[in-house]
């Protein structure tokens, strides 16, 4: 059996805690630098996710070290190098489960990217435990002068901040498009989803703009959709929904923010989620759970709704409206709508609980009907006495 190392999800039988380790495929033997970085992740409260993307990253790092027959502790400029080229230049397994093979897909540089960071991020931290040398943590970044800056940032009073590390196995991207859908696609998701929590689900993150972990994370609590709260001792007037950061839901579901907050929500989405707690109600099991979405429809019933399940239930619905269906879009869709409408910046950073107002700048783009708009006003100007 060939050797390789693989991310796999590891549950203790004595506690029932679930976290992701680096195993070797052969004697399976944990790769001890590699676990302990993932066990850093979980100290710094990184989600479930971004601990299982990381160690399937590592494990990738590993693998390519193993095939060329490096150290991963001192791989030297042509090994890091190679890496880089190597991630999009390999291809990647077929998806197809049919002896017929796919066609042959290969990793963005968008991605490559990604992984290289993430590499760069497990050998500093093989560098702070005296496992990696100095030498191979020069090889990872290099000065860069900053010929624009963002908007807020201080060069200096004589530039001298203009001078950055910046990452030096990086390909270059053009700026990623962010995908939102229209106020029409998303009525029409709703009106094509078959279940009434499906369609609350896709109406709650349309009109919140809620991460789908903040929605799967929502509590039963944390739905205060009265026009006053006080009697649950809440004093924020009108239907709003509490996002609050978890680290004990049963579907692993976490809100990335570390502070709570409160996002308003309409008379439309309360009739909706009154539709779902009438579908909910024929399930029995479904009273035991205090999570908000609940499986009705497989089992476990009335177990919390995972990832999985989600995806699943998105890609139904993509392939029935003919369009690309994806719960981050409508929290694009939600930012943007915000914005276009006029809503203050400042609002619409504390709706979608962003903690740095340079995030926000993902959400504003200029559309062809906008870009048209302002050339129209310009040449109306002209024509004026």
């Amino acid at each position: 059996m060939e050797r390789i190392y693989v991310a796999e999800r590891a549950v203790s039988p004595a506690t029932g805690f679930a976290r992701w380790v680096v195993a070797d495929s052969r004697t399976y033997g944990l790769q001890t630098a590699a676990v302990a970085y993932l066990a850093s992740l979980r100290a710094r409260d990184c989600s479930p996710n971004t601990e299982r993307v990381y160690a399937g990253r590592v494990a990738l790092y590993l693998n390519y070290c193993l095939m060329r027959r490096l150290d991963w502790m001192t791989p030297g400029f042509l090994g890091l190098a190679g890496l880089q080229q190597w991630l999009v230049e390999a291809p990647l397994p077929s998806r197809s489960a049919e002896a017929r093979p796919g066609p042959v897909r290969f990793r963005s540089r968008a991605t490559a990217n990604a992984v290289m960071t993430t590499v760069a991020e497990f050998l500093r931290f093989g560098a702070a435990h005296g496992w990696v040398p100095a030498s191979t943590i020069a090889l990872l970044s290099e000065p860069k002068l900053l010929r624009f800056t963002p908007p807020g940032y201080d060069t200096g009073e004589f530039g001298q901040r203009r001078e950055v590390q910046a990452a030096s196995f990086r390909f270059r991207i053009a700026e990623p498009g962010y995908e939102d859908l229209s106020d029409e696609q998303i009525r029409h998701m709703i009106a094509t989803a078959p279940r009434a929590r499906d369609r609350f689900l896709i109406a709650l993150l349309a009109c919140t703009g809620l991460r789908i972990g903040e929605a799967l994370g929502l509590h039963r609590g944390d739905m205060h959709l009265l026009s006053s709260s006080r009697a649950v001792g809440c004093g924020i007037e009108g239907p709003h929904v509490h996002v609050r950061r978890r680290t004990d839901n049963p579907n692993r579901a976490l809100a990335k923010s570390r502070f709570s907050r409160v996002v308003p929500v309409t008379a439309d989405l309360v009739a909706l989620y009154t539709d779902y707690q009438f579908e909910r109600d024929r399930v029995d099991r479904a009273a035991e759970s205090e999570m908000v979405f609940v499986n009705l429809f497989r089992p476990p019933l009335g177990g919390a709704m995972s990832y999985p399940n989600t995806k699943e239930m998105f890609d139904r619905l993509a392939r029935s409206a003919g369009h690309a269906c994806r719960p981050h879009m409508l929290r694009h869709s939600a930012a943007t709508r915000w914005l276009r409408d006029g809503a203050d910046r400042d609002v619409v950073q504390r709706l979608l609980g962003h903690a740095s107002p340079l995030s926000m700048e993902r959400y504003r783009h200029v559309d062809d009907a906008e870009a048209r708009a302002a050339v129209e006003h310009v040449d109306s100007l002209k024509e004026r006495p």
